[in-house]
């Protein structure tokens, strides 16, 4: 048994923050807290990755990861 954070849309569509893999079929139950989220899932990500990539696209980067890069 374990707890995962979601979301629930006006729709009732349920968005769980983080993949989950099961071995077969499970029940679940759902519990709707009366607050509305701080943040969706992923905005965080998404706001800055414009930031993040300034940072991590410049030459000085690629040479420190060039070791990680596949040989071709």
């Amino acid at each position: 048994m374990r707890t995962i954070e979601a979301i629930i849309d006006e729709k009732g569509t349920i968005h769980l923050a983080e993949p989950i893999k099961l071995s077969a079929v499970r029940r679940a139950l759902v519990t709707i807290l009366d607050e509305e989220p701080a943040i969706y899932p992923n905005e965080t990500a998404l706001l800055s990755e414009k930031a993040l990539a300034e940072d991590w696209d410049r030459p000085k980067e690629d040479a420190a990861w060039a070791h990680l890069q596949q040989q071709q």
